[in-house]
């Protein structure tokens, strides 16, 4: 079903096409478009007011990408989560994630601890709230914080290329309700071990966070698996 909230920003500075194609990326980044959730040109068009032209050639670019897959017979569809690609972007977050929290706990000021604080206390409101996207935004807001403590710009730059792609998957593990409250724990632990300059604990906390994430997306995505044999069939 077509989410509701899609609308298009006009961008005087973009071409329509690249204007439909950032839209429909987020849409489908941040879960308003589920996996395996089908594209019809005709009706994005009449969702976005645009003609049918610049949605297909964001579809094109977003195969390119790897969000959208077309399927015969059915036509495009957004990409499942498959376990090779989260097994591929939570390598690349853990080996940075873990980096981060050591070079974090060297260096963070008296502010950065403050502001980490209240990062924590802004993602634990979030989860109070239950609203899914308000909970992937804080608890990626968590982890910029962290990242913000290194004082390493190059470590910032490569983070934030990655940025996108990495929340696709955090909008995963945040829609677990049962998840929150041992996200919320893991956060407390990282809090008071950055603060406290406890690299080896900190290290620690960070690989089991991004460990358990792993294994709670993978076993959704076995789940999807089954269910969409059990339908085909």
């Amino acid at each position: 079903m077509m989410n509701d909230r899609l609308k298009v920003n006009i961008n005087e500075y973009l071409p329509l096409r690249d204007v439909v194609f950032n839209t429909l990326r987020q849409a489908i980044i941040t879960g308003e478009f589920a996996p395996g959730e089908r594209l019809m040109e005709i009706v994005l068009a009449e969702r976005l007011g645009v003609s049918r032209t610049p949605v297909r050639e964001a579809i094109r670019k977003l195969e390119l990408e790897g969000l959208v897959v077309m399927v015969p017979r059915k036509g495009a569809e957004v990409a499942r989560i498959t376990e090779k690609s989260l097994k591929e972007v939570l390598e690349v977050r853990c080996a940075l994630e873990e980096l981060g929290v050591v070079l974090a706990c060297r260096r963070i000021t008296d502010e950065g601890k403050e502001e980490l604080k209240k990062a924590h206390q802004e993602f634990k409101k979030a989860v109070e709230s239950k609203d899914f996207l308000e909970i992937a935004t804080k608890d990626e807001a968590f982890h910029e914080c962290i990242f913000e403590s290194t004082d390493n710009k190059r470590l910032l730059q490569i983070i934030n290329n990655l940025k996108e792609q990495m929340y696709r998957y955090r909008m995963e593990y945040v829609k677990d309700i049962g998840y929150h409250e041992k996200l919320v724990k893991e956060h407390e632990e990282m809090l008071d071990a950055i603060t406290s300059g406890n690299e080896k604990k900190a290290e620690e906390i960070m690989k089991k966070h991004i460990h358990d994430q792993e294994e709670m997306i993978l076993k959704n995505i076995h789940q999807q698996e089954e269910e969409k044999k059990e339908k085909d069939c």
